[in-house]
């Protein structure tokens, strides 16, 4: 094959790669733009002082907004302990066991699965034989979401640990645990502390777990066992509303998930950085 040919064959796909890039960037573009003017117009006040109301009485998110806090916040303080110590087990002791391997592959479909998967699950081992819909449920579906997000993030920095650190602490005489505990997590915390960062930012759009799980409450109500409010469930619900105030708590919604998880996503990436 000729230069001329192959410098021509690379032209042509530095111009293919750069023109999807470009569409891709502004599908997103178009995305946000869309958001920021429909949402930002009513993102009032009201938003996050008021629950919702009927239509016409310019209610808010308030109490979809709080539910959230709460169930994202009890699914990490489930998630994050298991998937921060499977990940050190994974990384530390799991690399070449067959109890390894079988965990790596289970957290892999877990990793790839539809949340709408998980929500089911939850629904028939928690909803259904407890007689009815929690918040308690909807923080388990959560969980379960952000675990193998942990569990790949920390398996994947501690590995980058240099293997020299390791090394120097076991000849001062450290067993396992303080090495894992003083060295290789400390020397990772900022790789882990994005994976943590990032899970909250998957649990947070989340919305069909929810629907088998915490189902929704357009009431005022932080009762763990009983029917919960979230965001995304606020919006998937006020979006198809015929009245046009709650259509457009659907639009001020879903710009406070999109920021929130931008932001989320930004801080990751300072962290990732740090590590770096």
């Amino acid at each position: 094959m000729s230069l001329a040919i192959r410098r021509t064959k690379d032209h042509a796909v530095k111009v293919v790669s750069t023109a999807f890039a470009g569409i891709a960037l502004f599908l997103l573009a178009w995305i946000l733009f869309t958001l920021v003017m429909k949402g930002l117009p009513a993102l009032g006040l009201n938003v996050f002082t008021k629950i919702t109301l009927p239509p016409g009485h310019e209610g808010g998110l308030l109490n979809a907004i709080v539910g959230s806090l709460i169930q994202i916040g009890i699914a990490m303080v489930i998630g994050t302990p298991i998937g921060l110590l499977a990940g050190t087990f994974l990384a530390e002791n799991g690399k070449t066991t067959k109890v390894g391997h079988i965990a790596r592959f289970v957290n892999d479909i877990l990793l790839s699965a539809p949340s709408i998967l998980v929500g089911l699950f939850v629904y028939a081992f928690l909803v259904n034989p407890f007689g009815g819909f929690s918040g308690w449920a909807g923080a388990v579906a959560l969980a379960i979401l952000v675990i193998p997000v942990i569990v790949r993030t920390t398996e994947d920095m501690l590995n980058l640990v240099p293997i020299g650190l390791r090394e120097a602490a076991y000849a001062l005489g450290a067993p396992q645990w303080k090495v894992v505990m003083m060295v290789t997590w400390r020397a990772a915390r900022a790789g882990i502390m994005t994976g943590v960062l990032l899970s909250i930012a998957r649990a947070a759009g989340e919305t069909a777990p929810l629907l088998f799980t915490s189902l929704g409450n357009n009431s005022w109500s932080t009762d763990l066992s009983a029917p919960m409010a979230s965001l995304p469930i606020a919006i998937y619900q006020y979006a198809g509303s015929p009245f046009d105030d709650w259509v457009a708590l659907a639009w001020a919604g879903a710009l406070l998930i999109t920021v929130s998880v931008l932001l989320l996503n930004i801080v990751s990436r300072l962290f990732l950085a740090r590590a770096g």
